[in-house]
């Protein structure tokens, strides 16, 4: 599954990505309010997350390189949702791009290749959190067909604010309602 065009590639992830992929994240752990970790990752602290994601097809992890010099670009997930066993049809989706990524096509190219990666699995919704204000993720979710289902309120505290998270849900598969 490799989705081209003439300067991005999609691929799935692979170890050789983890250093490159945990700087990308640590931008977002230092800098935004995107998610709520406030601590940054060494590459060592992050690789179970990346091998979990490389382990298991119901949960791939891909990742957009340019296609000439191959530096990583964005990457995106699918994760369990909750970890009792009534909820394993649904996952949690989530996309991060490179500081110089964004309004080029990255976030849709790797949600494209996510989702269709998830068709042939037994996917029955995808959920996204996203930390607001953030009109950005909120109109790619909504491009893929994702509906506002609620906002948790002042949920999380990062840089002395509280940050609210919209969630969005998207239903899968041929039984979609």
């Amino acid at each position: 599954m490799v989705s081209e065009s003439t300067e991005v590639q999609v691929r799935p992830g692979a170890e050789e990505d983890l250093e490159a992929l945990t700087g990308l994240y640590n931008h977002y752990v230092r800098e935004t309010p995107i998610t709520f970790d406030t601590a940054t990752f060494t590459p060592e602290e992050r690789r179970p997350w990346l091998l979990s994601h490389l382990e298991d097809e119901r949960h791939p992890l891909l990742v957009a390189t340019e296609t000439a010099s191959k530096r990583i670009l964005g990457y995106a997930t699918a994760s369990r949702f909750r970890p009792k066993a009534a909820y394993d049809t649904s996952v949690e989706v989530t996309v991060y791009l490179a500081p110089d990524a964004g309004g080029r096509g990255v976030g849709t190219l790797l949600y494209k290749a996510l989702f269709e990666a998830l068709a042939d699995q037994d996917v029955h919704r995808a959920y996204a959190g996203i930390a607001q204000p953030n009109e950005a993720s909120d109109r790619l979710h909504a491009r893929f067909g994702f509906r506002h289902v609620g906002t948790y309120r002042e949920v999380g505290r990062k840089f002395g604010t509280y940050w609210d998270v919209a969630w969005y849900e998207k239903s899968m598969g041929p039984s979609s309602s």
